[in-house]
């Protein structure tokens, strides 16, 4: 700001200048490179500050820089510098908010020049285009995706990817040992004990995770004298790291085409610390839903967690 008091402000004047052409060649390219400095600063330490007229500013004052470089390496191009700036201000602004037709029709709005359209749909696709392929967020969003949230639509955050697997999935888990016999576990699945009614359990080792068997698994068929319940494990197991969020451990349970997952730790990943099912993530994704309504209503702070 000392250097260049026209970098302080919201910078409207500026952005009429450099569209009309009267602000251009060096001075308007060190402008622009010392509001970017400004704009990055300011945006960095957490002060309060705006996007959209910076980004027309920058887009602006790039658009014009290249228009004046083809005129200098192709001077029969006849480009207009007012129409290159208008092109990179809108394109800029495409790339980072995602909205391509409303980047277009905005500045063709402010214009009304038909000429200009066809560089301004070829511009604004082409940073659409290389925003898409290179973020995966666009300005609007970034913020939230850095404090954690999963954006999967561009104004909304995932509610399971807020949540990490061991605040639900930390839990007492009832373990099969492998080389237990498929009767006495039968026998005492029948029993009506503690543990019986779950629909899964993991199968262990010495300790080291094997698999994992459903009941159906263990009470269909016959089962044949010697048979061990290591018999009927099927496939390697699908594990669940307690650090990773419930939308991974949700996407995973989907590609498996299985109802739950062992939790383990990424240090210990052959040591079962806990179990996630199908009916805890819909758990969570309630509670979310509970305490965003609460806060709408006004109504007092988020529920408390199950088991807190």
């Amino acid at each position: 700001g000392w250097w260049s008091p026209r970098t302080l402000g919201v910078g409207y004047t500026n952005i009429e200048d450099i569209l009309s052409g009267r602000f251009v060649g060096t001075a308007m390219l060190v402008f622009c490179a010392l509001k970017f400095v400004s704009w990055s600063v300011a945006l960095g330490s957490g002060t309060s500050g705006g996007t959209l007229a910076p980004l027309f500013t920058l887009g602006g004052g790039l658009g014009s820089g290249l228009g004046l470089l083809a005129m200098r390496l192709a001077p029969g191009l006849g480009v207009d510098l007012r129409v290159a700036a208008l092109v990179g201000m809108a394109a800029i602004f495409a790339g980072a908010s995602r909205a391509l037709l409303a980047s277009v029709v905005f500045a063709f709005e402010t214009t009304r020049q038909p000429l200009g359209l066809l560089p301004l749909l070829g511009g604004c696709a082409a940073a659409y285009l290389v925003s898409a392929l290179l973020m995966r967020h666009s300005i609007m969003t970034e913020k939230l995706a850095r404090r954690g949230g999963r954006v999967l639509t561009e104004y909304g955050v995932d509610a399971l990817g807020q949540v990490l697997v061991r605040e639900v999935g930390l839990k007492p888990v009832v373990t099969l040992d492998a080389d237990q016999s498929l009767e006495s576990v039968r026998a005492w699945l029948l029993s009506d004990a503690a543990g019986t009614r779950h629909q899964g359990f993991p199968v262990v080792k010495e300790g080291a995770l094997l698999g994992v068997v459903t009941r159906r698994d263990l009470v269909d068929g016959q089962a044949p004298e010697g048979r061990r319940v290591r018999d009927v494990v099927r496939r390697p197991p699908s594990v669940a790291y307690e650090d990773s969020s419930l939308r991974e451990a949700a996407d995973l349970m989907v590609e498996e085409g299985v109802g739950r997952l062992p939790v383990v730790r990424r240090e210990t990943p052959s040591s079962v610390v806990g179990i996630i099912t199908r009916s805890d993530l819909l758990g969570a994704h309630r509670r979310r839903l509970e305490n965003s309504r609460r806060r709408e209503r006004g109504l007092g702070g988020p529920l408390p967690a199950r088991g807190a």
